[in-house]
């Protein structure tokens, strides 16, 4: 998947009035992500995806991911985007729907068992975004 189609596909899921609130809204949740994950599996996420998409994703190779639950990774995203905790969620969710169409089943698989059972709700179908 292209960068451009990536980002209109989040305005789109997310319902953003820009362009740019879909760029920001992709880069905080991989950024958040990035956080979350093991460093080794953002990388490999990150080497299916457009460069200028796969950045947030890099620069933890080799270390663990933290253990934090949902709440926090809503949290991490309000506060990196100054956004509500209500669009934090409604971008969390849009940037997933968009990761699993842009890489691979095996490696979008490979994200979820990295995630707790608490993240499931970030596995839905678009339709149910909001």
């Amino acid at each position: 998947m292209k960068y451009d189609e990536f980002i209109k596909y989040v305005q789109s899921l997310t319902q953003t009035d820009s362009r740019e609130d879909a760029e920001k809204a992709t880069q905080i949740t991989l950024e958040t992500l990035k956080e979350r994950i093991v460093g080794d599996e953002a990388s490999q996420l990150a080497a299916q995806l457009p460069e200028k998409i796969a950045k947030y994703l890099r620069g933890r190779e080799g270390q663990g991911g933290g253990h934090f639950k949902i709440e926090e990774f809503y949290q991490r995203i309000c506060d990196r985007g100054n956004v509500e905790p209500e669009t934090a969620a409604i971008y969390a969710r849009g940037v997933f729907a968009v990761l699993e169409s842009a890489v691979s089943p095996g490696e979008f698989a490979d994200v979820k068992v990295n995630l707790s059972e608490d993240y499931d709700e970030l596995f839905i179908t678009p339709a149910s975004l909001h």
